[in-house]
């Protein structure tokens, strides 16, 4: 049985992060959900359940890309054909029965022929010509009827429940090769994947590792231990939680999930209430508690310039479309870093997110006049230019309040 875990610690601290990625690497199907969505059973609202199907979707979405990745090449290979069967028409076969002898040579001139249009198909010279491609569409209009658990998320499709049945109508559109090539390609792929299988391995992956990740929880804690107004139905939110956390059986239009092994992640700030504040049934259930402290400046340096998809290197990119070479000098990241943190111990501590508020305004005329910058142009910033353009707004309390 997993070992639930609450996260205490200020916004923008990476508490979701550490989350999905944990998730990532586990290969694991991750739903993020805020706590304060939910209602308790019989206010109109989210119920708790919702979670578990909307968890459910995306493993299944997961296994599908899985299995899509695995047929990608006898599907293009597939799609392919078809297109040519477009560009080259086959020879009918009951002319060949009538007269074999002049057939023949038909046949292998048509096979030459069609290989040519292969080996040009493959190198992109036919991307560009226009073909007319028999698109399936839905017999029926897409109908939803609302079952008995949950009125806002236990759908049945009738469509796929007709589907075998109703005839599959086609409609003729006009396309380029190169959208023919990718819309057949999903169209075989869908064909080639065993869904039955595949819902079978998503819903075995969620009862195995399955992770939930509910954020702002310290918003269902009610600290006064009343229930009036808006606190009407935290308590109650909370006991609904209770049987998922632990372990039972929710329905899903692919069946029965059971949530016994899957990991829930909670997490919130608790500035106003404190984990002791939650009933102490669920309290029982989240026995691991992990404080994190607020970042640093060197955090903060690391946050700029190590990931991926770092902030300094997404406006590098951006304003690399519009031709100018953005650099950041070391000195100039760690201003940016400092001024962050300053920030946030003298106005609020908003974590990670207060990067966002600072680069923002410090390239804010970069980014306007970019469209406009003709010749191609190399920005460099120094730790000068951060001081001179936001040490103003930082020094002034309501500035940076609105500002930063």
């Amino acid at each position: 049985m997993p070992n639930n875990i609450i996260l205490i610690g200020p916004t923008g601290v990476g508490k979701t992060e550490i989350a999905r990625r944990l998730a990532r690497l586990a290969n694991a199907p991750f739903l993020k959900i805020e706590a304060s969505k939910f209602t308790e059973v019989g206010y109109v609202g989210r119920d708790v359940e919702s979670m578990i199907r909307d968890l459910t979707e995306i493993a299944v979405s997961m296994v599908k890309a899985e299995k899509t990745a695995e047929v990608q090449a006898k599907a293009t290979e597939q799609a392919e054909e078809r297109i040519l069967d477009i560009l080259v028409p086959p020879i009918r076969r009951h002319r060949a029965v009538e007269t074999p002898d002049a057939a023949a040579p038909q046949e292998d001139e048509s096979e030459k022929t069609r290989q040519r249009f292969r080996e040009r198909l493959r190198a992109g010279s036919l991307d560009e010509r226009t073909i007319e491609v028999d698109i399936p569409t839905p017999q029926i209009p897409l109908m939803q009827v609302m079952g008995p658990v949950s009125l806002e998320e236990m759908v049945i499709n009738i469509q796929d429940m007709l589907g075998n049945i109703l005839p599959k109508k086609e409609k003729r559109r006009k396309m380029s090769v190169a959208e023919a090539r990718v819309l057949l390609t999903q169209e075989e792929a869908q064909k080639l994947i065993d869904m039955e299988k595949a819902t079978r391995e998503a819903i075995l992956r969620i009862e195995n590792s399955g992770i939930v990740f509910l954020d702002e929880i310290d918003k269902i804690a009610s600290s006064r231990g009343q229930s009036v107004g808006p606190d009407v139905s935290r308590e109650g939110v909370q006991r609904d939680l209770l049987p998922i956390v632990e372990g039972s059986s929710v329905t899903t239009k692919y069946g029965m999930v059971r949530t016994d092994h899957i990991l829930f992640i909670a997490s919130g700030a608790f500035h106003v209430a404190k984990p002791s504040d939650l009933i102490p049934e669920l309290q029982g259930r989240f026995p691991i508690r992990v404080e994190l402290k607020s970042l640093t400046e060197d955090d903060f340096v690391k946050i700029l310039t190590l990931p991926k998809n770092a902030l300094l290197k997404q406006y590098s990119a951006l304003l690399e479309t519009e031709g100018i070479r953005l650099e950041f000098d070391e000195g100039a990241v760690e201003e940016v870093a400092r001024i962050a943190f300053e920030v946030n111990e003298q106005v609020e501590n908003i974590g990670a997110r207060r990067l966002h508020t600072i680069l923002t305004t410090l390239l804010e005329e970069l980014l306007y006049d970019a469209p406009d910058t003709i010749t191609s142009l190399k920005v460099r910033v120094t730790r000068e230019h951060v001081q001179q353009k936001l040490s103003s707004i930082v020094k002034n309390r309501d500035l940076s309040r609105y500002i930063l």
